[in-house]
């Protein structure tokens, strides 16, 4: 039962706004740096590893600590910081929103409302992968059910938003999702202990395509 619960949370139909993103794959499209199956294959390794190694050593260090606790401001600050791409911010503290309340509809017992209260008056933005790992782990959640399902959450939406432009068809995206969950071992186990001091960004082609989203005339996606 606690494992259908995750699965429930991380379902794409729960409304915190991540159909609305393509986080730079409709712009990869539009200017060719992905024009094949192949080049799709190698933009979606290139994503989860840079969220690997930006975004686990994160989820890592927020883990062990609340929101409370004197080093999480710091923590908070430092993502904050390494958000550069104006429409990944405002995605994220958007989506970061709609995650503090929806669980603290699903588990009112957990006093949610105290995270949202500590970014309101710090006027840090809730950004999204900060608080997706403080709530999940006060309500009972393990730090490697969190890593795995985050990974989860990113290729399921880059998947959708490929069907969705209409680049391949849902069969194609259902498997390439099922090959791609034997990648997460490795790089989970790559950033296994990293703690946020230790993130980096390495797509920075992926970076320049996600900038270049606001230069596309017709866009389905936000970014």
């Amino acid at each position: 039962m606690h494992f259908a619960r995750l699965l429930h949370l991380v379902d794409s139909a729960i409304p915190t706004g991540s159909f609305a993103y393509s986080y730079g794959l409709e712009s990869s499209l539009t200017f060719g740096l992905v024009n094949t199956p192949f080049d799709l294959r190698n933009h979606l390794y290139s994503y989860l590893q840079q969220a690997g190694s930006a975004e686990l050593p994160f989820i890592h260090s927020t883990f062990h600590l609340t929101e409370k606790s004197p080093e999480f401001q710091t923590i908070a600050e430092e993502y904050d910081a390494q958000l550069l791409v104006p429409a990944l911010y405002k995605a994220s503290a958007v989506q970061g929103r709609n995650w503090l309340k929806l669980l603290a509809t699903f588990y009112p017992e957990a006093a949610l409302e105290t995270i949202t209260q500590w970014f309101e008056t710090r006027q840090i933005p809730p950004h999204f992968t900060l608080v997706f790992t403080l709530a999940l782990q006060r309500v009972g959640f393990g730090l490697e059910e969190l890593q795995a399902m985050y990974l989860h959450m990113l290729l399921r939406d880059q998947l959708s938003a490929a069907i969705r432009l209409g680049f391949l068809g849902p069969l194609e995206g259902h498997q390439l999702q099922h090959d791609f969950y034997a990648v997460f071992e490795h790089i989970l186990a790559a950033q296994e202990g990293k703690g946020y001091g230790e993130a980096t960004r390495s797509a920075f082609l992926l970076d320049a395509a996600q900038v270049l989203h606001e230069d596309i005339y017709s866009k389905l996606f936000q970014n």
